[in-house]
């Protein structure tokens, strides 16, 4: 070991550059490495968990033994600096920039429209191009799994898919699109689908069908537009990759291995060189961690504020890598990692008989799905062991194949059975503090021995599982009676747990279903959970044991079966879900035949920054280089929900190194509140507070990590007051409510109900969902100097709302506060309210201190505070004839509006506006509460309401058609708007271009054959059963405020005739910018590349508007196009005078008359507003219609779910941009599916958000994405009301979100209505696995007892 404090040098290479670090403290991760010493930015912070891809760089390593050059992903935020001596790291800068030359992958992804905020798409660039260093001609299996750890929130996924499959070897034929099928191959079809034409390549974008071959190109009809054009992409050349430094080759061969140590302020780390080495050093420090992939230390450290004083990394001992094969089976090197251990199973695998790899395949196949293929490249086998995780994946099945382990310490070598007493509790093995795993016995296993591995996880890929499970039995030769049997499970305890009861009750039995069927009820109660166990869902993981022992037995069955053991006709075997992403269609019309080839307008042109955000150099608020004596603020926040305040101690805070300073309220010069409907919101907490996660004070460091530690110091004593208000039914007993609160009503509803011949009343809950922007909350606020001016460059979607925030705390006048808008990586709705919040207290700091000073919120911290969409509790009564018309309906929304009012009093006004959706019933009335909790506020989220308002309406019309034993589509056709029609709020409007979508929809997805078929395969289908769903929507577009759609722009002309556009909108990924050059080209007559826009900042344009309500590009546009105009006009005598110049001849000519060449532009907007006590208005300046198909499949005993095909029609008038307008679309309705099928938060008993981070909240991911997503934009639409015939976009679709769990809801009644259970049921949002396996009523689910409410402390309470 190194002598002294000094440490080793840590020599590697970054982007072929040369690297020597000196000083690498052990809990410096490469991330913060690239990002602040480097300042290489294009690798980005987004969870800092290793759980959301944006942070991927490429690894590369030189292996001596092989001779090779081994490339792996990795999360950048969980790999220490210290472990990368002798490798290449290659970051997305590395590939490609604007400057040199740009990668076919950051190409591709671009041009095919992947990229709209743009903050995931370095993480994204980067995963495929690892995948294409080590596979040059990928399959779309590989893409997906390769792009399974990244998580995108615009995108929806299809567009970055598409990008990428233009890789895959087979693009040219519809084989590309995974399906198998070719459309020459004729009338192959799959099993119970209706034969569908769609497969054809010519839906990727990419090109022509193999059926065009013989096709006569006489026919004058005109080719169907497209997004993009793969032929115009530059092909993939390997041989200009970067080559890996010969520097780091000689190192890797020269073999003299020496021990290297790394001191920080808080850890020392140590490489020991040898195996001798590291026994002695575990000896002497047997509390010291063995640090391998940091995929478990490294979030203990971050997020559980556990230190090491000593890690030990044995990265370089080369017996931790061995593999071993022996005549029983295979011992691997406990260091190899996940990746390595797979890759060499499914190697070994093709070299022996299948009946000797049993385990190898139960192994392969836990191996896919565990983490992503980032983490998996990392973590090892060994440490995956010894993590000992209660629902590990891997140790059921090593605990049933009969593994073992081999082991070392300074008292010699010994094996160590995998059994029931190696894991003794969470985290804790039997083996003892001193001991090493050198290696893990794999055994082959026996003629007559089956192994199988299940798994049920919150989503299928990159996540934690819920229960898992390994089993194995084995029989001798032409027998059924078992002669030994192994059943592990996880998930279903503290540790991973035996079934040994269960495996006494079937050993020495026959296999047949009498036996089984005892097994079942033995396993039920051996592996029993209280009420209250940690993680919740227990009726779910109780049912989930029984079902995978079912599975099993099937999967049992079918092998003696083929062994010719039994001759019994057998049950069904269930079939895996389908998986394979195929292609889609994406329709929508060409521009005029007369429109000037220059305007750009109506056609798919690729968002601006596009380019720069696949390279890397898009820059992003916390992208800002710093400035000089510049701090760093976080946050100190409440750990009580309820609570007087009754000591803030500083003092240990301000003696940490690096801490500033600590601002409380007292510091806050101006207004300490900010406020809403009568309502104050504190900035920051002085004598109570009122949920966890309120902002009370922040400390301001000379860097993040000390500020971090300082937050962590600063000790609050509270003094809990009584009775805290968490749930919504809470809320209603104790009338805990922000006014005003609202009805609306048409007709007669009392009377109503008295002749109607149907009445029936239901409720149904949707939970709440977090924006999860994939740029956390980030600001700096930077002040000038003099004058008290700021400088606030601000993530936000409101640059006007912060200016004036600041300046009120501040107690100075708005024109010195200057806020700057360059892009947001994602918003949503939660980058307005709480933002301004932010943005005062860091201007506090700047302003108390006199420096910058930068905010940057952590994943966790920024789910704690910032809140999320609203939950909500929706009950009604509706009255119905038997022809299925709905005559009247009663309706009350509850909304949990946390502990602000925040705008949750809009947000349940714009629930009543909506809670017609598309149908017309004549006597209608609701009522809309926000209710006043102990949780952290709630606030605006894409769709405002209506998502929740959808919901409901839709459960109402689903359950009218299970009273009247009708289709659902059937009941919504009879009640929808036809006709100039009236809505609630004495609104008229057309609904034809509503019933046009409606019909469009039906025919493009084949609506009435595939429900046939659907209806057939649920006959043939015990276990897993089909649903399909057709849903509409009618939303309103613009601010039902009238003030708020005004706009802005100003826009120059330089002398070398190149424009400068600036207007209100903040580009948060929806793509105004691109939209508002489209404009600026078509209404100047001159091409894009002459217009640029820089971005959007108060100081250029006043008074702006937020980026809200779809209504961006309406109001926006109409400012930029009318300043446009001004400028076109002014230039009218100069072209007349020289007709035939340049655009660039009449601007100099036009400098030289002194026309002036900068105008503003203003739109006033329409005068909208609602009258609620006159409950009638106008508070939407027009609808966008859309209706949405969806059909599923599910695993009736798991829960688990496909979507098969989804197909969208929308009415948005005339796309400005086709392929911006189908990317909010797609995007939107994956938000969708996220909150109506998978996305929980989770709240404890006492009022804190367990769900903090992608670890625990689930997000769409890549295989969530439709199977075919068919998108579809209605022809000849017009819009008068609305920049160029166009229509807002943003957020209506994701309601229809809504069609997947009503399709889910449709299958559950398909497999409920085998148990005999019909009629309406109740099933909440969102659906997921353990809400829909425990409605689906099977008989497994059925044996459970559920525990009564109220007789237990729940684990997670239900808000």
């Amino acid at each position: 070991m190194s002598s002294g404090n000094r440490g080793d040098a840590l020599c590697f290479f970054i982007n072929g550059n040369k690297v020597t670090e000196n000083h690498a403290d052990p809990e410096t991760m490469l991330l913060s490495f690239l990002r602040e010493k480097l300042r290489l930015t294009g690798t980005k912070y987004g969870c800092g968990g290793g759980g959301c891809g944006a942070c991927t760089v490429m690894v590369s390593r030189y292996q001596p033994a092989t001779k090779t050059i081994i490339h792996y992903s990795a999360n950048a935020c969980l790999l220490p600096l210290c472990q990368l001596h002798g490798a290449a790291v290659t970051t997305v800068e590395g590939i490609g920039s604007t400057k040199t030359r740009i990668h076919p992958v950051q190409e591709r992804i671009a041009k095919a429209h992947g990229s709209q905020c743009g903050f995931c798409t370095p993480g994204m660039v980067m995963s495929m191009y690892t995948l294409l260093r080590n596979t040059p001609q990928p399959c779309m299996d590989d893409i997906t799994q390769a792009l399974a750890g990244n998580l995108c929130r615009c995108t929806g996924y299809r567009p970055i898919v598409d990008g990428c499959r233009t890789f895959c070897q087979e693009t040219n034929c519809c084989k590309a699109n995974g399906a198998g099928d070719c459309c020459l191959d004729g009338e192959k079809n799959t099993e119970g689908e209706p034969k569908q034409e769609t497969n054809c390549s010519q839906a990727n974008g990419a090109g022509d069908c193999c059926l065009n071959a013989e096709k006569d190109t006489d026919e004058p009809e005109q080719e169907k537009p497209r997004l993009f054009d793969k032929d115009e992409f530059v092909q993939l050349d390997p041989t200009q990759e970067l080559i890996f430094p010969p520097e780091l080759i000689l190192m890797a061969e020269a073999r003299n291995p020496q021990t290297l140590t790394f001191h920080g302020e808080r850890m020392t780390c140590v490489f020991p060189a040898s195996l001798e080495e590291l026994v002695q050093l575990k000896s002497s420090n047997p509390k010291a961690p063995l640090l391998m992939g940091n995929t478990n230390i490294g979030p203990d450290i971050k997020f559980k504020g556990v230190v090491h004083p000593l890690i030990i990394s044995p990265t370089s001992v080369m017996e931790l890598y061995e593999v071993t094969q022996t005549p029983q089976g295979v011992w691997l090197g406990a260091g190899c990692s996940l990746s390595e251990v797979r890759s060499l199973l499914e190697k070994l695998r093709p070299q022996f008989p299948e009946e000797k790899t049993e385990l190898f395949t139960a192994l392969i196949q836990q191996l896919g799905n565990l983490g992503s293929q980032q983490i998996r490249n990392v973590a090892t086998l060994g440490g995956n062991i010894m993590s000992a995780y209660p629902n590990s994946d891997l140790n059921p099945v090593l605990a049933a194949g009969n593994c073992k382990l081999s082991v070392i310490s300074s008292g010699g070598r010994q094996e160590i059975p995998l059994h029931q007493d190696f894991f003794v509790s969470f985290g804790k093995t039997a083996l003892k503090p001193e001991d090493i795993v050198l290696s893990i016995f794999i055994p082959f296993s026996r003629k007559g021995e089956f192994v199988r591995a299940f798994r049920q996880a919150p989503r299928k890929e990159s996540s934690f599982a819920t229960v898992t499970t390994g089993m194995r039995v084995f029989f001798s030769e032409g027998s059924r009676v078992v002669q030994d049997v192994s059943i592990y499970f996880g998930g279903m305890g503290s540790t991973t747990v035996s079934a040994a009861k269960t495996c006494a009750a079937l050993i020495k039995r026959p296999w047949d279903d009498e036996v089984l069927g005892q097994a079942y009820d033995v396993l039920l109660d051996e592996l029993a959970l209280p009420p209250s166990t940690p993680g919740g869902k227990v009726e779910f993981r109780r049912s989930l044991t029984l079902s995978f022992l079912f599975k099993f037995n099937l999967e049992i069955l079918q092998k003696l079966r083929e062994m010719n053991v039994i001759t019994d006709q057998l049950p069904e075997k269930i079939q895996p879900l389908p998986r394979e992403i195929q292609s889609s269609l994406q329709e929508f019309q060409h521009v005029p035949k007369d429109q000037n080839n220059q305007d750009p307008v109506g056609r798919p042109i690729m968002h601006r920054s596009a380019i720069s955000q696949a390279t890397g150099e898009a820059v992003y608020c916390d992208d800002i280089p710093r400035t000089d004596g510049e701090l760093f603020l976080a946050l100190v926040t409440s750990s009580r929900a309820h609570a007087k305040i009754t000591g803030m101690d500083m003092s240990e805070a301000l003696q940490l190194p690096g801490v500033f300073n600590v601002i409380t309220a007292k510091d806050i010069p101006g207004k300490k509140v900010r406020e809403m409907f009568g309502y104050e919101e504190e900035l920051l907490a002085e004598t109570e507070v009122s949920c966890i996660g309120q902002m009370l004070c922040a400390v301001v460091a000379d860097t993040r990590v000390h500020a971090r530690q300082g937050a962590a110091a600063v000790k609050i004593s509270y003094e809990d007051l009584p009775d805290p208000v968490f749930t919504t039914e809470e809320a209603i007993e104790k009338s805990s409510f922000f006014e005003p609160r609202r009805m609306i009503q048409i007709g007669n509803v009392t009377e109503t109900f008295k002749s109607v011949d149907n009445i029936h009343e239901g409720e149904v809950r949707l939970g709440a969902q977090e924006h999860f922007y994939m740029e956390t909350q980030s600001m700096l606020v930077v002040p000038v100097g003099e004058e008290t001016e700021f400088n606030a460059f601000v993530s936000t979607q409101w640059p006007t709302l912060i200016q004036d925030a600041i300046a009120e705390t501040l107690g100075i006048p708005s024109n010195r506060v200057t806020c700057h808008v360059k892009r947001v990586g994602g918003a949503f709705g939660g980058k307005v309210t709480k933002t301004s919040i932010l943005a005062c207290i860091t201007s506090v700091a700047a302003w108390k201190t006199n420096r910058a000073v930068r905010c940057v919120l952590e994943r966790g911290e920024d789910m704690l505070i910032t809140g999320a969409r609203h939950p909500v509790l929706g009950k009604y009564k509706v009255g119905f004839m038997n022809d299925g018309r709905i005559m009247a309906a009663d309706i009350q929304y509850y909304a949990n509006a946390g502990n602000t009012v925040d705008e949750s009093v809009l947000v349940v006004e714009k629930i009543l506006l909506h809670m017609d959706n598309a149908y017309n019933i004549p006597n209608l009335r609701g009522r809309g509460a926000a209710c006043r909790t102990n949780l952290p506020s709630n606030t605006a989220f894409r769709g405002f309401g209506v998502p929740q308002s959808i919901m409901v309406a839709e459960n109402m019309v689903n359950d009218v058609a299970a009273v009247l034993g009708r289709p659902a589509d059937q009941i919504r056709e009879t009640n929808m708007y036809k006709g100039v029609s009236l809505t609630h709020y004495k609104f008229e409007f057309s609904p034809e271009n509503l019933l046009r979508c409606w019909e469009e929809c039906k025919t493009k997805s084949d609506y009435s054959n595939r429900r046939q078929a659907v209806d057939q395969f649920n006959q043939q289908s015990c276990w897993k059963k089909r649903g399909m769903s057709i849903i509409p929507i009618k939303y309103g577009i613009a601010f039902s405020e009238g003030f708020l759609n005004q706009a802005g722009a100003l826009v120059h002309i330089y002398k070398d005739g190149s424009v400068l556009v600036t207007h209100g909108g903040a580009e948060i990924g929806q793509g105004i910018h691109t939209k508002m050059q489209q404009v600026a080209s078509r209404e100047l007559h001159i091409p894009l590349s002459k217009i640029h826009i820089s971005e959007t900042s108060t100081n250029t344009v006043p008074n702006t508007c937020p980026s809200a309500a779809s209504f961006g590009t309406d109001a926006n546009g109409m400012a930029v196009k009318d300043a446009c105009q001004t400028l076109y006009q002014r230039l009218e005598p100069v072209r007349q005078k020289n007709p035939e110049g340049s655009w660039e001849s009449w601007v100099q000519a036009a400098f030289f008359e002194k026309i002036s060449l900068s105008a503003t532009g203003f739109y006033k907007g329409l005068d909208l507003y609602m009258d609620w006590d006159k409950m009638e208005g106008q508070p939407y300046s027009y609808y966008t219609f859309g209706v949405c198909c969806c059909e599923v499949e599910l695993d009736c005993l798991t829960g688990d779910f496909r979507t098969l095909r989804t197909d969208i029609v929308v009415d948005i008038g005339r796309s400005v941009n086709p392929s911006v307008d189908i990317g909010q679309i797609e995007g939107a309705f994956m938000q969708g599916l996220g909150l109506y099928t998978l996305e929980e938060l989770k709240f404890s008993p006492s009022g804190l958000l367990y769900t903090r981070g992608p670890s625990q909240y689930k997000i769409p991911a890549v295989c969530d994405v439709p199977l075919r997503f068919n998108v579809y934009l209605l022809s000849d639409s017009h819009n008068p009301n609305a920049i160029y015939s166009s229509k807002g976009i943003g957020e209506p679709v994701l309601s229809l979100g809504s069609s997947v769990f009503f399709a889910i809801k449709d299958a559950v009644a398909a497999a409920r209505s085998e148990s005999g259970l019909t009629g309406p049921f109740p099933l909440d949002s969102p659906a997921t696995a353990e809400r829909a396996c425990l409605a689906c009523a099977s008989p497994f689910t059925q044996k459970i007892e559920a525990d009564k409410p109220g007789s237990f402390k729940p684990w997670a309470l239900n808000i």
